[in-house]
């Protein structure tokens, strides 16, 4: 399969167990993933398990899956957490912002001033919107 239809198969308990086996970091078995997800029966969790090894994106060692491929299109693996890539963006934008407003401001404001600030703020709500977005979409 493609990336991009490999990646259309990310949805629903397909993208939970795939985020799960992400933050394990080790091969996992069916019943693990059933009793991690709280799924009804393990016939739920081999499907889904099947559907990613269809994509390509876990791969069967034994009894036990495995990643096979990592997608982190739009997030950043630090340790066993992912978070989306905009949050640092816009965690920035935003200390640059209460710098601009605090430290930076000068005694007689000007066009200049108001201009910046304005382009700071801006900055800063398009990529926390962008990461509100990301993080309920799905980090990947």
């Amino acid at each position: 399969m493609s990336g991009k239809e490999s990646t259309d198969n990310l949805k629903g308990t397909t993208l939970e167990i795939y985020r799960f086996m992400l933050k394990i970091g080790r091969p996992v078995g069916v019943r693990e993933v059933q009793r991690g997800l709280n799924l009804s029966s393990p016939s739920i969790a081999v499907y889904h398990l099947s559907k990613l090894e269809d994509a390509c994106l876990v791969k069967r060692q034994g009894s036990d899956y495995v990643i096979n491929k990592v997608l982190l299109q739009n997030s950043v693996r630090i340790g066993r957490f992912l978070f989306p890539k905009y949050l640092f963006y816009s965690i920035l934008a935003v200390a640059f912002l209460i710098v601009e407003l605090t430290i930076l401001r000068p005694a007689t404001l000007s066009g200049d001033y108001f201009f910046f600030t304005i382009s700071t703020a801006i900055l800063s709500y398009i990529f926390c919107y962008e990461t509100a977005k990301t993080w309920i979409k799905g980090i990947l």
